[in-house]
């Protein structure tokens, strides 16, 4: 069997802030067109006028990722500051009021906004996607299949999102609950075969409801646009280092799963019910608790599940040249995500006597810092 390139593609959305009030700024008339002096078409206005999204190029490795994304996050932070903005890479800005934020001028937004309604409206979040290279549909419909199982597992380490105008939400991903009122999301049908994926959508693309799959948002599909699969499900994060470490484990975990299926082998297959029980526990936890184990039938705190990983896909990391970025797994997993971090700096300036918005805007300092932190 060939083996897939296994290349990456990493997309960002970022939100644009005041960097005196804090509050979100809309991008600047020009702003867009100067950022692609530098960045050609790797960069595009997102569907709110608050947010700009960024893509890599397809990049062999993690090392070329690094440096893509590095390149690409402080061109957008060096033309922001032209205008007295600042990007933040956050799911959720903790403090803005989604009914103040207007949409893109553009036809594909209108397109969303008359389609979507108020559900379209609400849409003040941001993503990560992470795409790999493999270029064969078979394999693409089989490998996410598998990959759905571990779907919980990126989220958990990615979350970034635990405020919603100004309020704490309890949960560590409030970008999922949000999301998911959109039609065509969550976790995946369990496909067994291209054809199968192509009949079924085939039948929502022949009424014309949708004009093609870049309008179904699954948490993991086929690329509608690349020979790739596209794993969507994780929170945007603002530090450079963690956003690099999920997609080098994403890259790793894909490669064993088709190790598996070299051998004649595969990951077991579970129903969505049981993989959307861990969903919710990761949007809802993130890896302050752990995930249900399946196969022993008991929860397993975070800490073991991201041991258990790497020593997983150790192999498949040593060959894709990202072990180091896979081993901080362990270190996430020990520290805390982003929301772990932005609830002790909400804490840290209740604690010194600062009201609630006092709280949210030391927040949006911590995730400005947190942007520029490996640039």
């Amino acid at each position: 069997m060939d083996r897939p390139a296994f290349s990456l593609g990493i997309e960002e959305e970022y939100l644009l802030v005041d960097v005196d009030s804090r509050a979100l700024a809309e991008a600047p008339e020009g702003f867009i067109d100067s950022c692609r002096t530098d960045l050609a078409d790797q960069v595009s206005p997102e569907f709110l006028q608050c947010q700009v999204e960024i893509g890599t190029k397809v990049c062999a490795n993690i090392g070329e990722a690094r440096e893509e994304l590095r390149r690409l996050r402080s061109t957008i932070a060096s033309h922001a500051a032209r205008h007295g903005l600042a990007p933040i890479a956050v799911s959720c800005h903790p403090l803005a009021d989604w009914k103040d934020q207007s949409h893109t001028d553009k036809d594909r937004y209108h397109a969303l906004n008359r389609d979507l309604g108020g559900v379209a409206r609400r849409l003040l979040i941001c993503g990560c996607h992470v795409h790999v290279g493999i270029d064969d549909d078979a394999l693409r419909i089989d490998l996410m299949r598998q990959m759905s199982y571990f779907l919980p597992h990126l989220l958990a380490m990615s979350c970034s999102s635990p405020f919603w105008q100004g309020e704490d939400t309890g949960l560590q991903s409030y970008r999922i609950s949000v999301f998911d009122n959109l039609p065509r999301t969550g976790l995946p049908p369990d496909f067994v075969s291209w054809a199968e994926y192509q009949r079924t959508v085939g039948v929502i693309e022949d009424l014309g409801l949708i004009e093609d799959t870049s309008k179904i948002w699954w948490d993991i599909r086929p690329s509608h646009q690349y020979p790739t699969l596209e794993t969507r499900i994780m929170d945007v994060s603002p530090r450079l280092e963690d956003a690099l470490t999920l997609a080098a484990l994403t890259q790793s975990l894909l490669r064993m799963l088709w190790g598996l299926r070299t051998r004649n082998q595969r990951w077991r297959s579970y129903g969505r019910f049981l993989i959307a029980e861990n969903r919710w526990r990761a949007q809802r936890y993130g890896v302050e608790q752990g995930l249900i184990d399946f196969g022993v039938e008991e929860i397993v705190d975070f800490p073991r599940l991201a041991d258990e990983l790497v020593r997983l896909v150790e192999e498949d990391a040593v060959a894709l040249e990202c072990l180091d970025e896979v081993q901080r797994v362990r270190e996430i997993a020990a520290n805390g995500t982003s929301s772990t971090r932005q609830r002790a700096v909400a804490d840290a300036a209740r604690e010194a006597g600062h009201d609630r918005d006092q709280q949210m805007r030391a927040v949006v300092d911590h995730l400005i810092e947190e942007f520029h932190r490996d640039l």
